[in-house]
């Protein structure tokens, strides 16, 4: 029987496969944060669905860095990078209808968006509530259509309402929340695997 996610990747906290996701995920992340950082100006950032916190202790090393918030709904992922990071800012919140108190310059989030109860409407909530004028929203992606290495993912990991979209879908939620300068690229594909799909807009 599939679980949604939260109850999941609650249960991978316990068994300490986050630590594998970041493994994982890492170059794809760099490759996010390299081209978001471009401007190399002082930011503020929010890591959407930011598990142990594993990228918003990254961020925190960069000196331009003025403030990075890590949002996960899974309490036991935000206890476990409270744990490991105690004098930082995480918090457990449904990412459909939290608002942070102070918008910021950058929202990063890596292989989050699929879960949730409804993309589209997120996009536009953050475009909305989350970020500032000229403010950028970037998001990394491996679970989509054209990625049929994936297509299997929900099956074998137990997880269910995971949103199968097309790299089209997915600008067109960024175009229609209101984002400009929509880029997208596949980062590091090989072959079977199309490579993690990227997103990025300015509000």
């Amino acid at each position: 029987m599939k679980r949604n996610p939260i109850e999941v990747f609650s249960d991978w906290a316990d068994l300490d496969k986050d630590f594998g996701m970041e493994e994982n995920h890492k170059l794809a992340v760099e490759n996010m944060l390299s081209f978001a950082f471009k401007k190399e100006t002082p930011f503020s950032f929010i890591d959407a669905g930011c598990g142990n916190g594993w990228v918003v202790r990254q961020v925190l090393q960069n000196p331009l860095c003025q403030k990075a918030i890590g949002i996960d709904g899974s309490q036991k992922m935000i206890h476990k990078a409270k744990k490991i990071d105690p004098n930082s800012s995480y918090l457990c919140a449904d990412l459909m209808h939290w608002t942070p108190d102070t918008r910021v310059d950058i929202v990063h989030s890596m292989e989050v968006f699929y879960y949730v109860e409804n993309p589209k409407k997120l996009i536009q909530n953050i475009f909305k509530s989350w970020l500032k004028e000229g403010s950028r929203l970037i998001i990394g992606l491996d679970y989509y259509l054209e990625n049929k290495a994936s297509h299997d993912w929900s099956d074998n990991c137990g997880i269910a309402n995971m949103k199968l979209l097309s790299e089209n879908d997915w600008i067109a939620f960024f175009k229609e929340a209101g984002f400009h300068s929509v880029e997208n690229w596949r980062f590091n594909p090989k072959e079977n695997w199309a490579g993690t799909l990227i997103l990025t807009g300015l509000k």
